[in-house]
């Protein structure tokens, strides 16, 4: 499976500050401290972020020499907010040469909202890989997300058709434009907890949720943290399904 990711400047500093029990019978340990819970917490980052719908008008295929067709997915993060009025566009140097909305499913008159084909046009050599800005407008979010890749503009070539083509649009989004990434199985191991498939982590600046993720049988689950700003404090929470036990982190943790 094929992913893009933007790169970005990871500038946000992990600071894992004390966080005070509800119960006040939560045991105080070395690194962490403890609440009970009545049922499993619902983590989600809050992706909407109040943007206008963009003015983006179809280009005019006929002065262009080449073109490349994108079958671009939408990662599972932002497939719960698809919808038929999503759209995406492809720039190269701040011109428009593509632009689609969801993909048609064959055979049916409904579109598929986690799918885009996009035709993208260019002037271009066959050799020439040129740098590209794909950008995705969610209609439900009113979120804008963009990140950069480079392709060859080849009417005999084709992106994401014989592989998956799933860009990262989450990474370094106009919302949370820096990010880091850790080791969920070193830190819980490193304050005293057993690190458990199936179990949850999640990451907290106050009471926004800035990052979780369920722990994998590998053994190497990666927490992504979502930054707003440089220098936030991050609290890390775990919850454990099998005791119903949340453990909030408050050991300073270096990473």
């Amino acid at each position: 499976m094929k992913k893009m990711y933007l790169a970005i400047v990871l500038l946000t500093s992990l600071v894992l500050g004390a966080c005070s029990s509800d119960d006040d019978n939560d045991s105080k340990n070395a690194g962490y401290t403890e609440t009970s819970l009545s049922e499993a917490p619902v983590w989600q980052i809050d992706w909407n972020n109040n943007q206008e719908r963009p003015d983006w008008s179809e280009p005019d295929g006929s002065i262009y020499e080449n073109w490349t067709i994108l079958k671009v997915q939408i990662e599972e993060e932002l497939q719960p907010f698809v919808s038929e009025k999503d759209m995406m566009a492809l720039f190269i140097n701040d011109e428009l040469r593509g632009l689609a909305t969801p993909a048609v499913i064959v055979g049916s008159d409904q579109s598929s909202n986690t799918t885009f084909l996009i035709k993208a046009y260019g002037n271009e050599t066959e050799t020439e890989r040129v740098n590209i800005s794909l950008t995705y407008y969610n209609e439900t979010l009113k979120h804008i997300f963009t990140l950069s890749d480079s392709i060859t503009l080849d009417s005999d070539e084709s992106i994401g058709i014989d592989e998956d083509y799933i860009p990262e649009f989450t990474y370094g989004s106009s919302k949370y434009p820096a990010m880091k990434t850790v080791g969920v199985e070193n830190i819980l191991t490193k304050v005293g907890l057993t690190p458990t498939e199936g179990n949850t982590m999640g990451a907290f600046v106050g009471e926004e949720c800035r990052g979780t993720v369920t722990l994998s049988a590998s053994g190497s689950t990666t927490l992504v943290i979502y930054g707003r700003n440089d220098g936030e404090s991050v609290t890390l929470k775990y919850y454990d399904a099998t005791t119903g036990i949340l453990y909030t982190i408050t050991d300073a943790v270096e990473i």
